[in-house]
């Protein structure tokens, strides 16, 4: 059951695991080092139930670099992190 407090309004990031349609709440920055240069930040939104799953996913392949809020994640200037 999605909680109204948490659903997403229309322009709002949403979360990235699949089926999810909660709001985001985290930032999960990664790279791939065999595909991306060291300094290069992809990066995957998550609510706060599927935070803890993505972050698993990401880790055991050795890909996670960081985790933030996405209000600190929007706060950095652009293209601090190599989007």
């Amino acid at each position: 059951m999605i909680n109204p407090e948490s659903s997403p309004t229309p322009t709002s990031p949403i979360c990235s695991a699949k089926g999810c349609r909660a709001a985001a709440v985290w930032v999960l920055a990664w790279n791939n080092p065999k595909l991306h240069t060291p300094e290069r930040r992809k990066t995957w939104l998550a609510c706060e139930e599927h935070r803890e799953h993505l972050s698993q996913f990401l880790g055991v392949r050795g890909f996670l670099k960081d985790v933030v809020t996405l209000s600190e994640w929007e706060a950095r200037p652009e293209g601090a992190e190599g989007r």
